[in-house]
């Protein structure tokens, strides 16, 4: 009995230093970073302050030390506009995408996603992936070549590209750019894209000179900011990549401004780049030639974040030439778009780009069957409730064998009771013969914690799903949820909006957190109160910790939490009714609130 109530006290103590980190460190680190974000934007961006600035631009180095990065100075940054506008450009139009190529550099430079809004409302802007480098958020992908005196000049971030054939890039209709050197060295790159985030690009390098030309390619994911809001532990935002041998890399930025950069190896296959959240944007380099990837952060003029590679060197006799073909993915992290992408590429582990976490082979199939029902009903709420149903049904031979134990606990009460006639004060000879009891009766005196116990990592994986893909993001339910990766937008504290100011987050306590607190104080009064004191305190006070705890959590996740307390309560009423124990709920409900205090003696 002594360790089952530290097992008790352990319990509550970790979930009581759960909710302090949350709303002593959490919530206000997250505010804070917001007003800082805000105040920087104000600050940074000449539209915001009426300033108009000129652009400079300051040069970096990759992994050889040959320049290929153009970037502008602190201060130095246009609007989107302006920055768009002073370079010629090829239009980019498809159902998913609109932008533009930015034939300096032949840069993927300006991408918005059509599907995606920055809030629930339809009516909000689309959101906006790459940017020009002299913007404040400039973030663009980019390939080019590093040659040598024989070779001549070759296309690299400078670089101006002529337009061959092709006037918009859209799904059907690709574009062909050409540039060609003063040794005679032709490059035509012919760009494609799906209708959906998957460009592909083909060059084709013709030796039109007298001298064998001699380059190495690269290619390049640059950005010049980084989330403003701090990520958690469940989820990796940074720099990704699957290097060949070497496997999955996942770098921090944090990482890379702490130390040099971050070299995984030399290999032929794989893919690299940069992941937010629920975007991404990476590139698969040609896979025959040898190539070294590097995840770096360039502290110089404007700090940025570069996640590139280089090729071996290839050598390209007079009158030959050599193709290679580049894949670059920019856009929303789909599941079923990804996992199409690694098999029609042959892409090894693309898969990996959403953050499926260790627990994956839980993680994946429950959004898979999400996915499905989704698909049948239409609602990814409706389809988080029938996937409850379906776990419940897995989990039902454990669960009932659970609470049977509990329905027997039930039954042997009034021997309790008679123990503790007989043991008074003695508490020690107390705990000793319920000990013997249980053992007797082959009862376990924990089993009413264990149906809770059991949810923990069906109720992570499913918390993963619900807060990685994007497949959640901004998908409503009924009602007032209209973002199930959201948490619930009322709270108690102001009459869910009757009351006409904000509430602070940490009292944010919607409509269904205070249900799935309800359901489960009542899962809770199903079971037999613990002798114990503290357990029995425990057991009082576990429902309005977790209504506290969960009410930050995404609402998707709540309504999950409430719709399996719901369906437990039924699965064990109808157990103990099955072992012949009465179904005490609205007797305990009773009792609980018309007890009284005991005279005094």
């Amino acid at each position: 009995m002594e360790n089952n109530r530290n097992y008790f006290v352990a319990i509550a103590l970790s979930v009581l230093i759960l909710i302090a980190w949350q709303f002593l460190y959490v919530n206000p680190k997250i505010e804070k970073e917001r007003i800082a974000a805000e105040q920087s934007q104000t600050q940074a961006d000449p539209a915001a302050n009426g300033q108009t600035t000129t652009s400079q631009t300051t040069t970096g180095q990759t992994t050889t030390g040959q320049t290929t990065t153009a970037g502008a100075v602190p201060g130095a940054v246009e609007t989107r506009d302006q920055a768009i506008a002073k370079s010629a450009r090829v239009t980019i139009d498809t159902p998913a995408l609109s932008g533009s190529i930015n034939l300096t550099g032949a840069r993927l430079d300006d991408l918005k996603l059509k599907e995606y809004h920055e809030t629930v409302d339809d009516k909000s802007p689309i959101i906006t992936l790459f940017s020009p480098a002299d913007t404040k958020d400039g973030y663009f992908t980019e390939l080019g070549y590093i040659g040598n005196e024989a070779t001549g000049t070759v296309p690299g971030p400078t670089t101006v590209w002529t337009v061959k054939s092709g006037d918009k890039l859209t799904e059907s209709t690709p574009v062909t750019l050409t540039y060609t050197n003063e040794k005679g060295v032709v490059f035509d790159r012919t760009i494609s894209v799906d209708e959906h985030f998957m460009f592909q690009v083909n060059d084709k390098i013709t030796n039109g000179g007298g001298a064998p030309a001699s380059l190495s390619s690269y290619g390049r994911v640059t950005r010049f900011n980084k989330p403003t809001t701090p990520s958690i532990y469940v989820l990796h935002e940074g720099f990704i990549g699957v290097i060949g041998e070497h496997g999955l890399n996942e770098v921090a930025y944090g990482k890379v401004e702490d130390e040099a950069p971050i070299q995984p190896g030399k290999t032929t296959t794989g893919w690299l780049g940069i992941t937010d959240k629920y975007w991404a944007a990476t590139i698969v380099p040609p896979q025959a030639t040898p190539y070294e990837a590097k995840f770096a952060h360039f502290p110089d003029g404007r700090p940025r974040y570069q996640a590139d590679y280089k090729h071996d060197p290839i050598t390209i006799a007079p009158g030959q030439s050599a193709d290679l073909k580049t894949l670059v993915f920019a856009g929303a992290k789909q599941v079923p778009l990804v996992d199409g992408y690694e098999q029609s590429y042959s892409i090894p582990q693309f898969d990996l780009l959403i953050d499926w976490g260790w627990f994956y082979f839980i993680t994946k199939p429950m959004f898979k069957l999400m996915d499905f029902f989704f698909r049948y009903f239409g609602n990814f709420g409706v389809a988080i409730l029938m996937t409850t149903i379906v776990v419940k049904a897995l989990f039902f031979p454990l669960a009932s064998k659970q609470y049977a134990s509990m329905a027997n606990m039930k039954k042997v009460q009034p021997k309790m009771e008679e123990l503790k006639k007989k043991h008074g004060d003695d508490r020690m000879a107390l705990q000793q013969a319920m000990m013997q009891l249980y053992k007797d009766e082959k009862i376990n005196p924990i089993a009413g914690c264990w149906p809770i116990l059991l949810q923990i990592p069906v109720f992570f994986a499913l918390y993963k799903v619900i807060y990685v893909t994007i497949e959640m993001r901004h998908a409503p339910f009924f009602g007032w949820i209209q973002d199930l990766s959201a948490p619930d937008p009322t709270s108690i504290f102001n009459l869910f909006g009757v009351l006409p100011f904000d509430v602070p987050a940490a009292l944010m306590i919607g409509v269904w957190p205070l249900i799935m607190g309800v359901t489960m104080f009542l899962q809770m009064r199903m079971n037999p109160t613990p002798p114990d004191p503290t357990q029995a305190m425990l057991f009082t006070w576990m429902p309005v910790v977790f209504t506290f705890m969960l009410s930050s959590f995404p609402a998707g996740l709540v309504i999950y939490w409430a719709w399996n307390n719901t369906l437990s309560i039924a699965q064990q009423a109808v157990i103990m009714k099955r072992h012949g124990v009465r179904v005490e709920l609205f007797d305990n409900l009773k009792g609980l609130f018309s007890r009284k205090p005991k005279p005094a003696e």
